[in-house]
């Protein structure tokens, strides 16, 4: 017997909500940008934290100074101990999503951290969930940090090689950048930028400058200094149109980037 569905009258009423004309009939609708003039500054932990306080501190001390005039949200990495905990979950096994959620302990144990030693500036350490605090805590002159690994846990996504969690702290800050409406989304890291392969196993490896986030995926490089998945993602970004990276052991970089100057890398969306 037939029944019919129980609905409540509305433009989607009926919808699959994935056939494709639905679809591209939203497509370039404007949204809301919750914070247009938001710069969000990942620190990476393998290429800065890892460093200890020779590196970090001058760049920790330029970022709280910036944040004086600047909206600034600090992303954290994981670094060394994530790379140690993969090693012991990939040996004994792991599901995906079990590596996930242990990867993710590290970069928030960064964060904490990281908060402390931006202190002077009003450093705060801050969960996932209070992202939409911040136009608030911005307001009251907080310096807001939080952890890059993105929220999906033992959701995350299998990887398409491998097991290892593809979005990491590259891809939690991207995702940040993107629901906020962000103006900037750097990636410091401890080389110049973007390269053809690592530069430190391969001294000839040639920067890129510049490039589109299709031309770069048509390129399938063995080695990347940031996640695939943020390049993938930035393609169909509604927000976060440009990834700059820059080398963050080099005092002034996130300056000069915050200033309208050239980071090392510029990866576009189009």
């Amino acid at each position: 017997m037939k029944r019919d569905r129980f609905e409540v009258a509305n433009k989607l009423q009926g919808e699959s909500l994935v056939r494709r004309g639905l679809l591209e009939r939203y497509e370039g609708r404007p949204q809301i940008r919750l914070m247009p003039d938001l710069n969000v500054v990942k620190i990476g932990g393998h290429g800065i934290i890892d460093y200890g306080r020779d590196i970090l501190l001058p760049l920790l001390e330029e970022i709280g100074e910036l944040s004086l005039q600047n909206q600034i949200l600090v992303v954290t990495g994981g670094g060394v101990r994530v790379r140690h905990i993969l090693d012991v979950g990939l040996d004994l096994g792991m599901p995906t999503g079990i590596l996930a959620e242990l990867a993710g302990k590290v970069s928030e144990q960064n964060a904490i951290m990281v908060s402390t030693l931006l202190s002077r500036w009003h450093g705060t350490r801050i969960h996932t969930g209070d992202l939409l605090e911040l136009p608030m805590l911005m307001s009251l002159g907080v310096l807001p940090v939080t952890h890059g690994t993105p929220p999906y846990g033992l959701y995350e996504q299998p990887a398409e090689i491998g097991a290892i969690p593809p979005n990491r702290t590259d891809t939690g800050a991207f995702l940040a950048a993107e629901v906020l409406g962000a103006k900037n989304l750097v990636l410091v890291k401890n080389v110049d930028g973007l390269y053809t392969n690592n530069p430190f196993t391969h001294p000839d490896a040639d920067l890129i400058s510049d490039i589109t986030a299709s031309e770069l995926l048509e390129m399938d490089l063995e080695d990347m200094v940031l996640e695939p998945k943020v390049v993938e993602m930035l393609r169909y970004a509604k927000n976060v149109h440009e990834v700059k990276i820059v080398n963050g052991h080099e005092p002034g970089n996130i300056r000069k980037v915050l200033s309208g100057g050239k980071p090392g890398s510029l990866i576009r969306a189009r």
